[in-house]
This record gives structure tokens, sequence and C-alpha cells, in this order.
């Protein structure tokens, strides 16, 4: 499977209780924080979710 580079690029001050839980749960916590997934439909699901505070990039390998 291909892995995803997720970086955060707005803040979560403002968005709801769900979208802080899903960035915590991402691993993402402030701007310009960063974390590698691999990419699954559970992983899609919670882009997918806070799409407007993220930003996704496909890279090679996995960690």
């Amino acid at each position: 499977m291909s892995a995803l580079k997720i970086t955060q690029v707005r803040s979560k001050i403002g968005s709801t209780q769900r979208h802080r839980g899903t960035l915590r749960a991402l691993g993402l916590g402030r701007i310009g924080s960063t974390a590698v997934h691999e990419d699954s439909p559970s992983l899609q699901g919670a882009l997918r979710k806070v799409a407007s505070l993220v930003k996704v990039e496909e890279v090679d390998g996995g960690r």
C-alpha cells in the first residue's frame, strides 16, 4: 500500500470537538505538524472529515 504524508495547515480553533479528536487521532496538534500513515479506508474517512484543515501528499514507502 502507499503511504500518505498528512500536514495540518489550518488551526483547529473553532472546529468541532469531533474534528479536534480526529486530528489528535491522526497525530496532529499544531499547524505545520506532519504525520505519515499507511493508506486505508478508515484513514480516508478520517481525512474526509478534516479535509479543510489538512494537506495530503502521497509518499513512497512507509514510515
